[in-house]
């Protein structure tokens, strides 16, 4: 049913309690599939397509909880815009991991970010095998639905019921178990086909040496370029950046011991350093072949540790990099439970623009936003090139660490901000800017995000104007449930699921 729109409310104090923020990081053991129909506002009806979104949608196995939110099996949210109405559907990946553990009704296996199987060390002593959980990101390229984690192989699903299909290899391109990262940045006009756009991604093999591996496909899904580089030094590297002719990786500042994780004591996330006062190296690799763009570049620069990027683009012989940065990242303790964490004393995330000169080797940085933020996005035809707008999750207050209740658009060209705020009782999840069919202007369109609202225990479905915050949410899709904290998810203009409302 329709019902008024309700505006939001000015906070005073605090903005949320951790109990609220608690909530969201329960198990949804359900999947759904429903219109929905508990409406504020109205959709509008220029917006047509879907949104995916994937997260880890188990956080304990029958009562046995995980040790991180990371460490969760993969759960996808489709929400359906036709005709002014929203659809709803949620299915697990189904793994291998997933699977088995469902059959067993326990926990099997051991997880990246500390999650053990029951029996202390002498249950996981020399087990280096890890789950492919399959929970970070959901791309719809090639008319092929993957979910993604980045250390393993994609999982392919069925648009349409959700349905896991098997593991992704693009045609023998990648091998049993090789990596493809969650983190796929889509060029919209490729140099080298022809203007085409094409989807470039990466993957990560660690050692002592790292081999970084580049992949473009095409917009068939095939992969049509891959290329190997090996860079000194150990990599942990979630995101990268690109611009038309380069990949941009930022090589953080970290140290590994393998010895806990092969001794069954700790996992292997857990035995990652931050060593905050060291330099990060910044790996510049052409896109073209290496005789017509020169050779691989390193770059060092002093920048903490990141997570996730915002974009790149050239100017001159300078590239800009926007970036989201910590001074440090605390570390995952074998002991801890992730929902007592203490907001207040952790760094936040930051947001600081690099301008890195290729030609003499230097790298300034300029703090942009001092607010808490983190997950961004920007219109998807300005990936790689110039942009002025950018949308961010952002604490509700602008100073000190707390968790995302907001949302955040920035003008990169006049400083302005707008805030639009979910608090007290509302938590944020990562905004998609999906511009609107035949826009001429670069904030023509929608922000679209899952927010948390521990109020009712369900998660909302928020849209926004992209152009004016001032508005407030233009429609809030109220979920018969709550959706567990996500990761990351994308927007296709195609309705997937042919449905007739």
């Amino acid at each position: 049913m329709q019902t008024p729109k309700i505006e939001e409310k000015e906070i005073s104090g605090k903005s949320y309690t951790r109990e609220d923020w608690q909530g969201g990081y329960k198990s949804l053991t359900q999947e759904f599939d429903y219109w929905i129909d508990d409406v504020e506002g109205e959709i509008p009806l220029e917006l047509q397509g879907t949104l995916f979104r994937n997260g880890p949608g188990l956080l304990d196995i029958n009562g046995q909880s995980i040790h991180h939110p990371f460490d969760g099996d993969g759960m996808i949210s489709r929400i359906s815009f036709v005709n002014g109405r929203a659809h709803y559907r949620n299915r697990f990946v189904e793994t291998e991991g997933y699977l088995s553990e469902k059959k067993a009704g326990k926990l099997l296996h051991r997880g990246v970010f500390g999650t053990q199987k029951p029996g202390g060390w002498l249950a996981n002593i020399f087990d280096f095998k890890l789950k492919n959980i399959a929970n970070t990101n959901v791309i719809y390229w090639g008319n092929k639905l993957l979910a993604l984690w980045e250390a393993a192989e994609p999982h392919r699903l069925d648009p349409n019921t959700l349905e896991t299909l098997g593991k992704e290899y693009f045609n023998g391109v990648l091998s049993e178990g090789e990596a493809f990262s969650a983190h796929p940045r889509l060029d919209p006009s490729c140099e080298q086909d022809n203007g085409a756009p094409c989807l470039v991604n990466f993957a990560i093999k660690p050692g002592l040496s790292t081999k970084i591996t580049i992949f473009e496909l095409n917009i068939a899904g095939e992969v049509v370029r891959k290329k190997a580089h090996n860079v000194p030094g150990f990599c942990f590297i979630h995101d990268f950046v690109i611009t038309p002719h380069h990949c941009i990786f930022f090589q953080n500042p970290v140290t590994f011991n393998p010895i806990p994780f092969a001794l069954g004591l700790r996992g292997a996330g857990e035995c990652i350093q931050v060593q905050p006062n060291q330099l990060t190296r910044i790996i510049v690799i052409p896109r073209f072949p290496q005789s017509e763009q020169g050779d691989v570049k390193i770059l060092e620069v002093r920048s903490g540790f990141i997570f996730h990027h915002i974009n790149a683009f050239a100017v001159g012989e300078e590239i800009f990099v926007d970036s989201i940065c910590y001074d440090t990242l605390p570390e995952v303790e074998p002991a801890s439970d992730f929902r007592q964490v203490n907001f207040e004393a952790i760094a936040p995330g930051q947001m600081w623009r690099f301008y890195l000169n290729l030609k003499d080797g230097t790298v300034q940085r300029k703090l942009i936003e001092s607010r808490c933020c983190e997950f961004p996005a920007i219109h998807p035809a300005h990936v790689g090139r110039s942009y002025r707008y950018l949308y961010i999750g952002a604490a509700h207050a602008e100073s000190g660490n707390a968790p995302l209740q907001a949302l955040l658009k920035i003008d990169l060209e006049s400083g302005e901000k707008q805030l639009w705020s979910a608090a007290p009782r509302g938590f944020m999840g990562e905004p998609i800017f999906v511009p609107r069919p035949g826009s001429q202007k670069e904030d023509d369109g929608w922000v679209l995000a899952l927010v948390y609202d521990a109020a009712h225990h369900r998660s909302d479905v928020v849209i926004l104007d992209a152009s004016d915050f001032a508005k407030g949410a233009i429609a809030r899709l109220h979920l018969k449930h709550h959706v567990p904290y996500g990761l990351h998810g994308n927007f296709t203009s195609q309705v997937v699921q042919q449905i007739d409302p």
